[in-house]
């Protein structure tokens, strides 16, 4: 049985996760709230990744697997987004990121091979108009990712999940009706909006030993938005 820690693992994606791994892991939830998953079989640890620094004395002394599930989706035109807006998204995304990753790399190490999953977006790759913010703060994750993966091979592996709009409460003002939902599927060349289950399974084989010779890879989980051009 594996020592799994979800940061922000309270809702939308992170619960997902939590539900398709809690009867066959040992699972840790640092966030803000657990009302959200308290019928699950989760430890809960209070926890806000922007201001706290995570109490390893509540944790086991081996993690197996970590992953980051805060995050921001601040779309705005560039000239409309001040400098703070920037540091507010690089602060959530990356720069907390990192904080819990030093914090926990002595557990993480401990594991025989542990593996981290982070998040970015398919912004990063395509270019996508009023996302110069939240790209560039999960254009960091990527770049550190790689490096990170490299640096700690074959001790702990690192991947990245990006997604194309995803049905969680975070994006919840871009689909929040029927026609909002309508056209973000007709965009997609799968025609569908993606679930947090879909990044769920994925996230789980990263963190399952089925991908112990994966490393350091970017994971378009997006319905082919990145790389297909469809017609229709």
């Amino acid at each position: 049985m594996k020592n799994i820690l979800l940061i922000g693992g309270s809702y939308g994606i992170g619960k997902a996760i939590a539900e398709e791994l809690q009867y066959e892991n040992k699972i840790f939830v640092a966030s803000r709230t657990n009302e959200t998953i308290s019928d699950l079989n989760v430890t809960h640890i209070p926890f806000d990744a922007t201001t706290d620094t995570l109490d390893l004395s509540k944790l086991p002394e081996v993690i197996d697997g970590l992953v980051y599930c805060p995050g921001s989706i601040n779309l705005r035109p560039f000239k409309a987004l001040k400098i703070d807006a920037f540091e507010s998204d690089l602060q959530v995304n990356f720069l907390s990121l990192v904080k819990v990753i030093q914090t926990v790399l002595p557990n993480l190490t401990a594991s025989n091979q542990s593996s981290i999953i982070l998040f970015s977006t398919v912004a990063v790759k395509m270019g996508m108009p009023f996302h110069t913010s939240v790209s560039a703060s999960k254009g960091a994750i990527e770049g550190f990712a790689k490096a990170l993966a490299a640096e700690y091979a074959p001790k702990i592996r690192v991947n990245v999940i990006a997604p194309s709009l995803t049905d969680t409460p975070l994006a919840n003002k871009f689909l929040n009706s029927d026609e909002k939902k309508e056209k973000s599927a007709a965009r997609n060349p799968m025609k569908k909006v993606g679930t947090s289950q879909d990044i769920a399974q994925m996230a789980s084989f990263l963190l399952s030993e089925k991908s112990n010779w994966i490393s350091g890879q970017i994971f378009h989980v997006d319905g082919g938005m990145s790389t297909l051009l469809v017609n229709g």
